[in-house]
């Protein structure tokens, strides 16, 4: 009980910081619910005077006087359009996620506790921080190669002091304006609110263990050790902990400095092209991408290499939603609208009750405008997000990850066409779209699967006879005079048939998924 009221308590002071930066402003109070219309004007009354600011410099302001809990919130919710509206989302997008450093006396006490080993026996120097963010921040080391006895640049991430608190009060409040939001407006439950503060604090605690995301690190260097192009920096795991990461100095410029990347000579129009594919084939090839794809976070190497940094926020995607993104985008080119239509009821995303035929009437209305255009007018990103924000006509539940993967696309297409401007999206994303579909829903592929199940059923039927004979000499082991026994023997000779049973189970569901 006094945690709930210590929560309603936080969730008022932060009401409070947003309605007097003047995040409310000039919202159209009449197409709020009413229960939100005195508030709305209360806060209009208190709200600062400050004509110049923009909506997107309020929220920021807001948020950064509420703590990192909020920042990361307010970069959360970028990605989540049909929780706060394209406009928000849009004024969200801008807000950096920037704090003062702590003091570098302060992290090399922190860098030897997470260690165990002194700082100094560990490097042979550490810079200030050369960024600092709300859960971390990244100094530029020199540490001696004890192969070579050379010394080398590293990257030494540094968890803040205190973030795991902070941030576990903070969800805790968040959890509660949630359930809040659930329980007061019904409108809001086919958003799930709280399934949303799950995800977040899911990521939040992904960033928080610097362990993980070295192992992010590995699992994408693992999926791309043969692309070409493009890599990962590789990992000091002697020198990492789930408070201290240790990885590969990069040597290149960030994608930010798009004349300092033409200067140095390299093709930007290949360049474009290469960030677009990479992430479409992190996504549909290995279902797992990074998904802070901003230029901060990539660099081009010398010879011309794409090499991505800091994993902390990263998608994944099951075979069915890559199935699903690789048949939405290959309908949209085709304009096959009936055939989409079909994809989203196939996968569940639309209850069966609608009709497909005025689901697929909906995305013509979407798809129809794009035909005709010149294709480096055509966004990808922006086609997904129109389509999700027709879904709510159709009860569709909103599916996280593939949010989390349009938002990120909107970035990624973003970067690519800021180093290629007139960069055809839809023939770039082609070769992968329409490799992945050969690979994956070919005649060829489904006769495959079904080998494999037929296989499957097989090796279970010659199995089931074994697992009776096992389960056989165990009953005949027990002491047949002890009455427990006995009865024990009985019931488990009865208990056989489930295996019988649960068998042709597994086997009738494998022959109805490849069906």
């Amino acid at each position: 009980m006094f945690g709930t009221v210590a929560a309603l308590y936080r969730l008022a002071r932060a009401g409070f910081v947003m309605a007097r930066e003047g995040v409310f402003s000039g919202m159209e109070i009449e197409l709020t619910p009413p229960p939100a219309h005195l508030p709305l004007r209360l806060a209009n009354m208190i709200a600062r005077r400050n004509q110049a600011a923009t909506r997107a410099d309020r929220i920021s302001t807001a948020l950064a006087r509420l703590g990192p809990s909020y920042i990361k919130l307010g970069q959360f919710l970028a990605t989540r359009p049909d929780l706060v509206g394209m406009a928000v989302a849009r004024d969200l997008e801008t807000l950096q996620d920037r704090l003062p450093s702590i003091p570098l006396d302060e992290a090399k006490a922190r860098i030897t506790e997470a260690l165990g080993r002194p700082q100094d026996e560990v490097f042979e120097s550490i810079e200030p921080a050369l960024a600092a963010a709300s859960i971390a921040q990244v100094h530029k080391a020199m540490i001696r190669d004890p192969d070579t006895g050379s010394i080398k640049p590293v990257a030494v991430k540094v968890l803040r002091p205190s973030v795991q608190a902070r941030f576990a009060r903070d969800l805790s409040t968040f959890y509660v304006a949630a359930t809040l939001l659930e329980r007061t407006t019904p409108a809001l439950r086919r958003l799930r609110p709280v399934a949303v503060v799950d995800t977040l604090a899911a990521s939040v605690r992904l960033e928080m263990d610097l362990r993980l995301e070295a192992a992010a690190l590995a699992e994408m260097a693992e999926n791309t050790k043969d692309d070409e192009g493009f890599r990962v920096p590789s990992v000091d795991w002697d020198h990492s902990s789930s408070q201290v990461m240790t990885i590969e100095w990069i040597e290149g410029r960030k994608l930010s400095d798009v004349d300092g990347i033409r200067n140095d000579g390299h093709d930007l129009e290949k360049l474009g092209a290469l960030v677009m594919q990479s992430f479409l084939r992190h996504a549909m090839r290995d279902g797992f991408f990074h998904a802070d794809m901003h230029p901060g976070n990539l660099f081009v190497e010398p010879d011309g290499t794409l090499v991505a940094v800091d994993l902390g926020i990263t998608g994944r995607l099951g075979q069915a939603e890559r199935r699903f993104l690789a048949e939405i985008l290959f309908g949209f080119i085709t304009r096959n609208y009936r055939r989409t239509a079909e994809v989203h009821f196939e996968a569940g995303y639309v209850p069966a009750h609608h009709d497909v035929d005025s689901f697929a009437q909906a995305l013509r209305a979407i798809g129809e405008p794009i035909h005709g255009r010149n294709a480096s007018q055509i966004s990808m990103g922006r086609l997904l997000t129109q389509l999700f924000e027709v879904t709510d006509l159709f009860d569709m539940r909103t599916q996280p990850q593939l949010i989390l993967l349009q938002k990120t696309m909107v970035v990624v297409e973003g970067v690519a066409r800021s180093l290629d401007p007139n960069l055809d999206i839809w023939k770039t994303a082609d070769p992968v779209v329409s490799g992945w579909i050969r690979s994956n829903l070919s005649p060829v592929r489904q006769a495959e699967n079904a080998a494999k199940a037929v296989s499957t059923l097989a090796r279970l039927a010659t199995d089931a006879p074994d697992v009776l004979h096992r389960v056989e000499r165990v009953l005949k082991a027990l002491d047949p005079a002890d009455p427990t026994t006995v009865a024990t023997h009985a019931k488990t000779k009865v208990d056989a048939w489930p295996i019988i049973v649960t068998l042709g189970i597994i086997a009738f569901t494998i022959v109805a998924i490849v069906d």
